[in-house]
């Protein structure tokens, strides 16, 4: 028996956002409390939403306080404000870290506490209410925190979340417009970030026919147009396209779990501050030159999904290719491929692994076990750059 969870409602496609008129009045919204990137407003990003908004003729709290990789003290803030802004519904709108915060916040308002109270690893409670209605509007094409019930906080070493089914969109409204302008960078971090999901839930022990046929459709589409879309960010098509393939892995992953690439991210992000994408950019050819053995059959069906010819070559063969593949992918859209890239030194690999260690969550889900020696050695694979399967 298997389950599969989404928001209520999800609106995608070009003009989507249109559809603020409809659940401002299912809602019956008066105030409404709208949590975006400060970047986001002074680009003007936000205001197609701000003109919805206006036409429905309700009161708007806008709050900015949005930073990458949000500490707890960022989500504590935003908890307090929206507690006090007392709205009707809170709109989050921006990448992963502003839909995190907007979830967390819309419901924690409603309930007692603070945001590490609730924390998976070391909170003691969990919510009772359900909190406010929201709508999570993503900026961009990858995270899929629009459709997930997941909010993650960076610790001073490592990171941590909240889950829970309560902190799931009421709305999910995915526009690709909203994506036209995003940087290169930001577009191939997000990009392979949705990439990572989806391969990470295809090969998820807990993965379901139901995830497998939406994490292959997701895979297909964004290595088809995620190059267009980082350098030739105009091409409409491919930004659509991403768009639906990072809102479709989204939905495979929450219902099927990622593990050893996320799980292995996060201390990256809580110790050094690399942003969440690029973290599982540069990891995800290193975990899976690990994997691979375990999961045999779908590294073929994944090979078939990226276009790699497969006709007269063993599965052992096609694995490799696929992790050869990934790592070439990375390379093409301009991301680092070693962890040496960025300000680590070979005397940190022992702290991320000991950290890295104690995701549980994440790793449980991985088709091998993933153990304190293995974990070393994907660090410091990723470290040097070198792929031992090749």
């Amino acid at each position: 028996m298997s389950q599969f969870i989404s928001p209520k409602k999800i609106y995608h496609g070009e003009g989507s956002l249109a559809k603020l008129e409809i659940i401002i009045k299912e809602v019956k919204a008066r105030k409404v409390f709208l949590l975006t990137d400060p970047m986001l407003k002074d680009l003007g990003v936000i205001n197609p939403v701000l003109e919805q908004l206006e036409m429905q003729d309700v009161t708007v709290d806008i709050n900015t306080h949005v930073v990458p990789e949000p500490p707890l003290s960022a989500g504590n803030e935003v908890v307090e404000a929206v507690r006090k802004s007392k709205p009707d519904l809170v709109i989050g709108v921006g990448g992963g870290s502003a839909l995190d915060l907007a979830k967390a916040a819309a419901v924690l308002a409603e309930n007692e506490g603070s945001v590490e109270d609730y924390l998976n690893l070391s909170g003691s409670k969990q919510t009772t209410n359900k909190g406010l209605p929201k709508v999570l509007i993503p900026t961009t094409s990858g995270t899929g925190a629009e459709v997930t019930d997941i909010a993650v906080f960076s610790l001073d070493d490592t990171k941590d979340v909240i889950t829970h089914e309560n902190l799931l969109a009421d709305y999910a409204i995915v526009d690709p417009v909203l994506t036209y302008t995003l940087p290169p960078k930001v577009t191939a971090a997000s990009g392979i970030d949705a990439l990572t999901h989806a391969v990470e839930a295809y090969t998820s022990i807990h993965a379901t026919p139901l995830t497998d046929s939406l994490a292959l459709d997701a895979i297909q589409r964004i290595v088809k147009n995620v190059r267009t879309a980082v350098w030739n960010g105009q091409d409409k098509h491919a930004r659509e396209q991403m768009s639906l393939g990072s809102l479709i892995a989204g939905l495979s992953f929450y219902n099927a779990g990622v593990a050893g690439v996320h799980g292995l991210a996060y201390p990256l992000g809580g110790l050094f501050k690399i942003p969440h994408g690029e973290s599982n950019a540069l990891l995800l050819p290193y975990v899976y030159d690990y994997i691979w053995p375990s999961c045999l059959d779908k590294m073929v069906k994944i090979a078939e999904m990226m276009g790699l010819p497969t006709e007269g070559k063993s599965a052992r063969q096609i694995s490799i290719d696929v992790v050869i593949s990934l790592q070439d992918l990375v390379r093409d859209v301009g991301l680092p491929l070693k962890l040496s890239a960025y300000p680590i030194e070979e005397k940190d690999i022992e702290r991320l692994a000991q950290n890295g260690v104690k995701q549980k969550r994440l790793l449980d889900r991985s088709p091998r076990p993933l153990n304190i020696d293995s974990i070393r050695e994907i660090y410091t694979n990723a470290y040097n750059g070198v792929l031992t399967s090749v």
